[in-house]
Order: structure tokens, then C-alpha cells, then sequence
């Protein structure tokens, strides 16, 4: 046999047997003295008297497109683990995202470890514990200045009479005034700060 038979030049161009039969008939196809199908020949006629708008092309792949999030995502975890990073518009490979799901579900790991083990505890009751620890904190602090404000002013009235030869008396009222004034001010200045857990 010195070209293919009808089931070979089928999967060669991608058609059914009776499809070649018919071709066949209608004399679109180049065939050798013993009756097998001269396929490059064949191609060539074919594609001359085949109208284009009747010809089946094979079905485009239907690929979804990938959201910008997860190309961000993926860019994100590469870049943490110290890996190539895709440039802008160039295009995450497949190895590439393969590798960062890889990477993550390690972190996602040993951070489900870490729970297990007591080492982590959730954001929310972290702040919350912080939140409570600074309020015990602050109001520690603005009692603070009723409780020392008459023994330091005990301390200065005595530490001036002996520097002086006179009896200085310190008011604890005023001392009282003037340590509130300075630690509302700096309690302020601790107010603006705030715990970031990210």
C-alpha cells in the first residue's frame, strides 16, 4: 500500500470514515494505482474545493479568566518566600502558581500547628485582651496622683526645710492638681497609640 487507507487519512485530518467516503466519492481525494489516499495530495485538494464558511475548526479551549486578586495573591506569597514574581502583565506561569499554592498551604499548615499547640490565639480576643489591659492601665494611672500627691508632698516639705533651715509645707491639693495635669496629658499621648496585629 503506498498512501494510507481510509481509516488513517480519517485521523489524519481530524474527520470521520464516512466523511472520507464521501470525499472520496466526490473525487476530492488523490488516490494512488492500488486505491489508498495520497495524503498530502489529498490535503491540497481539499483545501480548494472546500468552502471555508462549511469547514469544522476544532472547539477554542473555554478557559476562564483569573481573577486580578489571585494573580495579586500569588505574586504576594512568591514575593514573601523570596521567588521570581511574575512582571506586571507578563503573566503568572502555571509553575508558578503551582509553587505559591504549594507555599501557602505549608503556612496554612503550621499555622493550624501552631493553634493545636496554644502558640497562637485569634486577633480578636488579642485585642480584646490588650483593650482591657490598657484600660486597667489607665485608670491605675489617673488614681495614681490622689494616692502619692500627700506623700510626696510630705517628702518635698521635708527635704526642703532641712535643704533651707525653714518649715516649707508643700499643699498635697495643689501637688494633686499639678501630677493629674501631667498624667491626663500623657495618658493622652498613650491614647493615640494603637495596637496593629497585621
Amino acid at each position: 500500500m503506498q498512501g494510507m487507507s481510509e481509516r488513517q487519512y480519517a485521523a489524519h485530518v481530524g474527520l470521520s470514515r464516512g466523511a472520507i467516503q464521501k470525499a472520496k466519492t466526490a473525487e476530492r481525494l488523490v488516490l494512488y494505482p492500488d486505491g489508498s489516499i495520497n495524503a498530502a495530495a489529498s490535503d491540497a485538494r481539499r483545501a480548494e474545493t472546500t468552502d471555508p464558511s462549511k469547514t469544522r475548526k476544532p472547539p477554542a479551549p473555554k478557559l476562564k479568566p483569573v481573577p486580578e486578586a489571585a494573580v495579586t495573591a500569588v505574586g504576594d506569597t512568591l514575593r514573601e518566600q523570596g521567588l521570581a514574581v511574575p512582571a506586571v502583565g507578563g503573566g503568572t506561569t502555571f509553575l508558578q502558581a503551582k509553587t505559591a499554592n504549594e507555599v501557602l498551604k505549608a503556612q496554612e499548615r503550621r499555622i493550624r500547628l501552631q493553634k493545636l499547640k496554644g502558640e497562637l490565639i485569634e486577633r480578636a480576643r488579642a485585642l480584646a485582651l490588650v483593650f482591657r489591659l490598657a484600660r486597667e492601665e489607665r485608670d491605675a494611672w489617673v488614681n495614681w496622683p490622689a494616692r502619692a500627691a500627700a506623700l510626696m508632698a510630705a517628702e518635698l516639705s521635708a527635704s526642703c526645710s532641712e535643704a533651707t533651715g525653714q518649715q516649707i509645707t508643700a499643699e498635697p491639693a495643689a501637688m494633686q492638681k499639678v501630677l493629674e495635669k501631667h498624667v491626663r496629658a500623657h495618658l493622652d499621648e498613650l491614647a493615640e497609640v494603637r495596637p496593629d496585629f497585621r
